[in-house]
């Protein structure tokens, strides 16, 4: 029979005191980062697992967090929501928390649910995705005192709550630098349609990059929904102009691999740059902007968690940087 894994084997484990594992596990802002971070690695190494109902009991809360599953999709960018969600369970678990997953058709829907899940269960608190302006999710647990972190930062009012966002203007600059150093001027772009705060955002990287090397970008830039099929018909509308563009940027991976399908030239002389980094861009050699994905929901987790213990310093959003994946495409 395998031997019981106590606060004390992770202690021994981790070489710290079992009073710094309790912190870690109950108040993981009161410890140093490096310190915190070996603790949790030794409580994954050890399979370590709190008694949860005594723990409740103790500290009134339930250690149980909740997010929404978002809709798959065309199965190309869903992978970034389970790239997240790996990341949130994995980091919520190292804090000695469970995730409760649920599903919603939009906003207003999502809403109900909060109501509904907080009539049934203890919740600590949500963790949100998608955000956009005038979220009418946030303001609705806002006002009820809902703990609650967004990944997405607040469009309309940067300082409005905790958030954790990856800086989508510097992912497209960067691909847009790329192209420009490899000798493209006429450089396009396909993005969602206009009001799309994610979007926009992604865009105004690409407008002030060619603004800084002073190319105009009138004309160059289409909008579309999201998908394979909506980036090919675009990006044909754009290589049918007098003076084609020779290079896209692409607002998601999925308008991306539609843009390359678009190249009318057998040997792939289209230069084109997507935005996620999924899988299918990795199988299909596209180049593409890659988010920090796991540090984002490590720090959604953290923000959490410095949230409910009450810190006597307010802890402060996050904001990430991508970094662009070099492949055949660009």
């Amino acid at each position: 029979m395998s031997q019981k894994v106590t606060i004390a084997t992770v202690a021994a484990y981790a070489q710290v005191s079992r009073q710094t594992v309790s912190n870690v596990i109950n108040s993981p802002d009161i410890v140093r980062p490096e310190t915190r971070e070996r603790v949790r690695a030794a409580i994954a190494a050890l399979g370590y697992r709190a008694n949860q109902a005594a723990r409740q009991m103790r500290t009134g809360r339930s250690r149980l967090l909740a997010v929404r599953i978002e809709p798959a999709g065309d199965g190309v960018n869903g992978s970034v929501a389970d790239r997240f969600l790996h990341g949130l369970t994995d980091a919520a678990g190292a804090a000695g928390y469970r995730v409760m997953l649920y599903t919603a058709r939009d906003d207003n829907d999502e809403i109900a649910t909060y109501d509904d899940l907080l009539g049934a269960y203890d919740l600590d608190g949500f963790v949100l995705t998608g955000t956009g302006h005038g979220d009418p999710r946030t303001s609705w647990l806002a006002r009820r005192d809902v703990p609650f972190v967004t990944f997405g930062r607040p469009w309309d009012t940067p300082d409005l709550h905790l958030w954790v966002d990856v800086d989508g203007a510097d992912g497209v600059a960067q691909a847009t630098r790329r192209l420009l150093a490899t000798g493209h001027r006429r450089i396009g772009f396909i993005g969602w349609p206009a009001g799309s705060a994610v979007g926009d955002d992604r865009r105004s990287g690409w407008e002030s990059t060619l603004a800084e090397v002073g190319l105009d970008p009138h004309g160059l830039a289409r909008e579309t929904v999201d998908g394979i099929a909506e980036g090919e018909a675009t990006a044909r509308e754009l290589l049918d102009l007098d003076d084609p563009p020779t290079a896209l940027v692409c607002v998601s991976d999925s308008l991306a691999l539609g843009a390359l399908r678009a190249d009318p030239d057998p040997a792939g002389s289209l230069a084109v740059i997507g935005f996620d980094d999924t899988p299918v861009a990795a199988a299909m050699g596209l180049t593409s902007v890659s988010q920090p994905l796991r540090q984002a929901a490590a720090g959604c987790v953290d923000l959490m968690v410095a949230m409910l213990d009450g810190p006597p310093v307010p802890p402060t959003p996050l904001l990430l940087h991508p970094s662009l994946v070099l492949r055949q495409t660009a």
